[in-house]
């Protein structure tokens, strides 16, 4: 299923908890190599990623040159944004058109996150569903650009207020797109105690038919507990950093996912919905011994002579189920018995008038 079906689905019909559609951020990992690119296509798809998402921008569209670092600078020392962004400013609408043909054969979805008027534009012919990154959530002018294509929108709301995001989806809903919620903290990394996965369940309340994602930016754990987490309180598109090797410096590696951890986080995720199972409450057939035989049965608690009046003295519940369910107790309650009904036996209603 593509993002933009997902977004634009009746959400109030959707389980509780479902298998999230799985975002892989490469980002510009791939670091201004169209053979680096590739290979994060190629290595997310085989691994089971739904979508890959790239980020397109110009140094000079997204930064002043004074533009003071907000990431663990022991990781990545680069103290300017502008800096920083120089360095992996080189892919533009050719390289992305490229990437989307590689996407086609490796079978998985292109995104690329706009941070400006022209990249938007050009990559609403690449794409299905835009991404608006945290930190435009206040961007309202464009936002309301990147709605002006009619297309399904994915929210991050990383550093953000409950207020300032539901001014943010107002100027959504005033153009008539549809859209989902990203869960997101905007540190990188986000330790383990500032992941904050209880405002997943705020977002849901708060929007109870939009779709609710997270985007995480966490060390990867090897039990994949922070992305499971998030699933299990109603995450519907997750979104984790991805790269080919989490050893090399820069900002969006040492956080990020490789194949390897991609692979065991569905592996894990697949064991948890064997878990979940069914979302509707009812008996299983593997159950139904056991409701025939450890359930009970109303049975006699003394004699009963045939012609009398059953009253409440007269019974018991005793295992197996074969007889007549304690539920209907006061229906047998009255009723005469048609023969002489031993001590101990399991009623049934052909003992009964």
């Amino acid at each position: 299923m593509a993002l933009a079906d997902l977004i634009q689905g009746d959400s109030e019909t959707d389980p509780p908890i479902r298998r999230p559609f799985v975002i892989a951020e490469a980002g510009v990992n791939h670091e201004g190599s169209m053979e680096t690119a590739k290979r994060l296509i190629d290595e997310a798809a085989e691994a089971g990623a739904d979508a890959i998402k790239f980020q397109t921008y110009r140094a000079d569209t997204i930064a002043v040159r004074d533009s003071p670092a907000y990431w663990d600078l022991s990781k990545e020392p680069t103290t300017s944004q502008h800096e920083l962004f120089s360095k992996y400013d080189s892919f533009w609408k050719d390289e992305f058109v490229e990437l989307r043909r590689h996407c086609e054969m490796a079978g998985i979805e292109f995104m690329s996150t706009p941070f400006d008027l022209e990249s938007a534009t050009f990559l609403n012919d690449l794409m299905g569903t835009f991404k608006i990154a945290s930190a435009d959530l206040t961007n309202t002018p464009f936002i309301r650009h990147i709605c002006g294509f009619g297309k399904p929108v994915l929210l991050s709301t990383g550093a953000s207020d409950m207020e300032e995001i539901k001014v943010a989806a107002s100027a959504i809903d005033e153009m008539g797109n549809q859209y989902a919620l990203m869960h997101c903290v905007l540190n990188y990394p986000t330790d383990r105690s500032s992941a904050n996965l209880g405002m997943i369940t705020d977002l849901r309340r708060t929007f109870p038919r939009v779709l609710i994602g997270y985007s995480d930016h966490t060390h990867p754990d090897p039990e994949m507990s922070v992305l499971l987490t998030a699933v299990l309180l109603g995450a519907t598109v997750l979104e984790k950093h991805f790269t080919h090797d989490k050893s090399l410096p820069g900002n969006d590696h040492y956080h990020a996912m490789d194949k390897v951890d991609l692979i065991e986080f569905r592996r894990r995720l697949d064991d948890a919905f064997t878990l979940l199972g069914s979302f509707k409450k009812a008996h299983l057939p593997s159950e139904e011994p056991a409701r025939l035989h450890a359930r009970r049965s109303l049975v006699s608690a003394r004699e009963i002579p045939a012609g009398r009046a059953i009253v409440a003295e007269d019974l018991t519940w005793k295992r197996p189920a074969h007889g007549v369910s304690p539920s209907q107790f006061d229906d047998v309650l009255g009723r005469k018995a048609r023969r002489d009904i031993a001590e101990d036996e399991i009623i049934h209603w052909s003992m009964l008038e």
